[in-house]
């Protein structure tokens, strides 16, 4: 029984790891830990670009912005409490707090974070 247990142990701090190692990336930006994909939003802005999406958190705009700041390639292109811009070549991410659901024309109050990749 004890065997199992410690296995059982290691295998989940395996997975755990494994987890961190592969975090999800989006037209080779990673996501910031812990984001829903969020599909309406998404659906939204492939009206604008093909290739973009969106994902939502809880965390503050401040703590997702210190995030992009750190990841390699990811320029600050400027931003306020409320919102940020980024760009890694042809790819903009925004982080924005509030934002309005487009579908429902409701204010939100959690954190968007739009990755899409420009046109042409």
């Amino acid at each position: 029984m004890k065997m199992k247990s410690i296995s059982f142990l290691f295998a989940v701090i395996f997975l755990m790891s494994v987890s961190l190692i592969f975090a999800e990336e989006k037209f080779g930006v990673t996501v910031y830990p812990g984001a829903k994909f969020d599909s309406g939003v998404t659906d939204f802005l492939k009206q604008i670009s093909p290739e973009s999406a969106a994902y939502r958190t809880s965390a503050s705009v401040a703590k997702v912005v210190e995030f992009y700041k750190q990841q390699p390639g990811l320029k600050y292109m400027g931003g306020d409490k409320e919102n940020a811009m980024f760009r890694k070549g042809d790819i903009d991410v925004t982080v924005q707090s509030p934002w309005m659901d487009t579908k429902t024309g409701k204010m939100m109050n959690d954190t968007l974070i739009s990755i899409v990749k420009q046109k042409g």
